[in-house]
């Protein structure tokens, strides 16, 4: 049993005098009505005078984060879903007991409201309380606040402590479903379909990633946590779902930075008939919608850059940008050990797996990504790590992109591969790179080529990473502020 503070000691005392006077110390029902900004957004306007006429009755509830106890008369403030407020409340208002009962008041604790808005001579709109209830009694003391939670890593662990004290913290809480349902919006709209397919699978596939790995008891099978929602997206095609998408949680067994945690949120959708420029045109579409809808403007700041959502995003082939930075022309006639010899020069370490394609990447990683400012498509992928997409007339490329905002991808696309002798030479090749030492090479999946040879429509694809979008268009730095439960390790 932990030893408690001194504070917690006295907030148990009180929390026994509660139930004493016959109150329930952690509450009931209370009906709200009214929240603190729409109060104020409503009535700001109106003088002191006006709204003692208008006689404007509220219900509002939230926790106590500020007191200035006095006589026969006190102020204090609640802390709803939207803000802070302040409470007026008066002995001849609320008659002894109540005012007793609210004198008793610790910060943290969650109380109700019902009263008249008034403004007071400072011009700050304030509710008149003529009913206080008490709902909560808060056992623990809140932080010092003007700090808060200092420790970074304890904010992300006690989450409900970061919403309370940081604005900024329940700003993003807010924002994260505004954009979702941005998303969800602006594809309904386009009569796409949204579905669910299943988290754990017997397949790795769909994505380059090493997988979390589960056992099913009743089967005695090992599964996987799934490292993308692709392949089954694709047989609702085969299967005459034209145009379907799904947000879900996508888990990779990879390291954590400011842009990945093992589990994380993303968008994929397909759409039949569709191709890598219709992908371009809905990815923007719905990119530069979400800011929009979030914050009124196509323009924001994000670390250290200004930058402008609006369409139309710039579009570059991949070897053209690694031949600005670096001279290289890679659609050069050029042998693998003449790729090879380049990367060694220029400090690449060429893998084991590696081919032509492995190399072309490897030197946009180094010298181009970081270097994309504005909303770039970029194009044209090699065939090696593009496993699932339709090549180009120059087979050793693909037709897909992804989109580079500020050094980061964003969405990965392509016009899909739906020819399955193809599909099928695809995937053994990623089965002799794992053998080569590549762990995130994709599995055969055998029902997937058997569901194209029943014939899927030509098609575009397209997955975004919602909690990087997110980060994006709220200025958080890290994936962690955009999370409300990140990853982390137990303590001590």
């Amino acid at each position: 049993m932990r030893e408690l503070s001194e504070q917690e000691i006295v907030r148990r005392e009180k929390l026994q005098n509660i139930r004493d006077l016959g109150i329930d110390p952690f509450g009931k029902r209370f009906d709200v009505t009214d929240f603190s900004l729409d109060l104020k957004n409503k009535y700001q306007d109106k003088t002191h005078e006006e709204l003692e006429e208008l006689k404007i009755n509220v219900s509002v509830a939230g926790r106590i984060m500020f007191i200035r106890k006095m006589g026969k008369a006190s102020f204090f403030s609640i802390k709803d879903k939207l803000g802070n407020i302040q409470i007026y409340i008066s002995i001849n208002d609320v008659l002894e007991d109540t005012y007793k009962l609210f004198k008793s008041a610790d910060i943290g604790d969650i109380v109700g409201i019902k009263g008249i808005v008034m403004k007071t001579q400072t011009g700050e709109i304030t509710i008149k309380c003529l009913e206080y209830t008490h709902l909560v009694k808060a056992l623990k003391p809140l932080p010092e606040k003007y700090h808060g939670l200092n420790d970074i890593e304890e904010r992300y662990r006690r989450r409900y402590v970061d919403l309370i004290m940081n604005d900024e913290a329940r700003r993003i809480a807010f924002a994260r479903p505004k954009i979702i349902r941005s998303i969800q919006h602006y594809l309904d709209n386009l009569g796409y379909t949204e579905v669910e397919t299943p988290i754990l699978g017997t397949i790795l596939g769909g994505a380059a990633a090493k997988p979390f790995i589960t056992h099913h008891n009743s089967q005695n099978i090992d599964m996987y946590l799934r490292i993308a929602t692709e392949l089954n997206l694709k047989r609702l095609l085969v299967g005459g779902m034209d145009a379907v998408y799904e947000i879900g949680r996508i888990f990779r067994n990879e390291g954590m930075d400011k842009k990945h945690n093992p589990e994380f949120t993303s968008i994929e959708l397909y759409k039949a008939f569709s191709d890598l420029e219709g992908m371009m045109d809905i990815t923007e579409g719905l990119v530069s919608t979400a800011a929009y809808e979030l914050n009124g403007t196509y323009e924001l700041d994000f670390l250290g850059h200004h930058i402008s959502l609006k369409p139309k995003f710039k579009r570059a082939h991949m070897v053209d940008l690694i031949k600005e930075q670096t001279g290289i022309d890679f659609f050069q006639n050029m042998s693998f050990e003449e790729a090879k010899d380049l990367a060694l020069k220029h400090g690449i370490d060429v893998e084991d797996h590696f081919g032509y394609g492995h190399i072309v990447n490897a030197f946009f990683e180094k010298y181009v990504e970081e270097t994309i400012i504005e909303p770039t498509f970029v194009y044209g992928h090699p065939v090696e790590i593009s496993p699932l997409a339709r090549k180009s007339a120059d087979s050793r490329f693909t037709e897909r992109f992804e989109l580079f905002i500020c050094g980061s991808e964003y969405a990965n696309a392509f016009t899909e591969l739906n020819d399955p002798i193809d599909q099928l030479e695809r995937f053994e090749n990623q089965m002799k790179e794992r053998e080569l030492g590549n762990e995130e090479a994709n599995d055969i999946d055998m029902d997937f080529v058997e569901a194209l040879e029943y014939g899927m429509p030509p098609a575009g694809g397209m997955g975004l990473g919602i909690d990087r979008l997110v980060m994006l268009l709220t200025g958080a730095e890290t994936i962690r502020e955009v999370i409300l439960f990140p990853t982390m390790k137990p303590r001590d």
